[in-house]
């Protein structure tokens, strides 16, 4: 067979002797550190939208904005055409993805991770979904390499933190069990003080006095809508604990902290450093 005749039958039968292309969707990314994945994977260019906690990279606010994470509209979604969703577990309200399965697109909702293992499964299973198996690889090789890497704690310290999450005219809740500060508290090695209550509750004075950290926690965003340490401490009983008397407060973006995407090794090392007599 002529070789011309050979390039002509693969061309028309190209299953045979040739690896076909990956598919690559066009999507809508729902959650910042979903998005995250998405761009450290290579794949921003199969992106037609994002919503409004996609704030890592500052390119992904560029693109159209399809709203709020769990407030989301069908009409939104789908006057971007994607052919796939990819959303984080706090992805809603479900029957906004009902609609959406219904119309075609295809609705991933990723599992919340709040461990290393399970940053590495979400990144290979959305290198799966976007066809950037081979990306995906080789970005949780590099992150298996980072994680190795990260600074200890220093042995016999574990303060007792105090996590406070605060936004502009609302009320201060506390994280307990079950949540990412939590986790992320375990990571860089502390105590969490409000270890034993499960999930966000509301901010007492009595709790705070009792939880007596040695340090309070917030992220950049919400310590700014305080206005700074001063006005934090202006929350009920916070000024009286231990970290409140010596002032000690620190903050992390609020993506970075608590988004458990590709960064969590930074993010781990940051805190670790912050939570250890180098931030107060």
């Amino acid at each position: 067979m002529k070789r011309r005749d050979c390039f002509a039958l693969a061309a028309l039968l190209p299953g045979l002797g040739m690896a076909q292309a990956p598919q690559q969707p066009r999507m809508v990314s729902v959650g910042g550190a979903v998005t995250e994945t998405v761009y450290a994977l290579g794949a921003q260019g199969q992106l037609v939208g994002v919503d409004t906690t996609s704030l890592f990279p500052a390119e992904a606010m560029r693109l159209p904005q399809v709203g709020y994470a769990r407030t989301l509209s069908a009409e939104g979604v789908l006057a971007l055409a994607p052919q796939l969703l990819l959303a984080s577990g706090e992805a809603g309200p479900p029957q906004v993805l009902d609609q959406l399965r219904r119309a075609g697109v295809r609705v991933e909702v990723l599992d919340e991770h709040h461990q290393f293992d399970g940053v590495l499964a979400r990144t290979r299973r959305i290198g799966a979904l976007c066809g950037r198996e081979r990306e995906a690889a080789q970005l949780a090789a590099r992150l298996q390499q980072d994680w190795a890497a990260r600074p200890r704690p220093p042995a016999g310290s574990a303060p007792r933190v105090l996590f406070v999450l605060a936004h502009a005219g609302g009320q201060l809740r506390v994280a307990g069990e079950g949540t990412g500060a939590d986790a992320m508290l375990a990571l860089a090695g502390a105590r969490n003080a409000f270890a034993g209550m499960q999930g966000y509750k509301a901010l007492t004075a009595e709790a705070a006095l009792q939880a007596a950290p040695d340090l309070i926690l917030c992220t950049d965003q919400g310590l700014q809508a305080q206005g700074g340490a001063d006005g934090l401490l202006q929350a009920p009983g916070l000024a009286l604990t231990p970290a409140g008397r010596a002032r000690r407060v620190a903050s992390m973006d609020a993506l970075l902290l608590l988004g458990f995407g590709p960064r969590l090794p930074q993010a781990v090392a940051e805190l670790t450093g912050k939570l250890h007599g180098r931030a107060a």
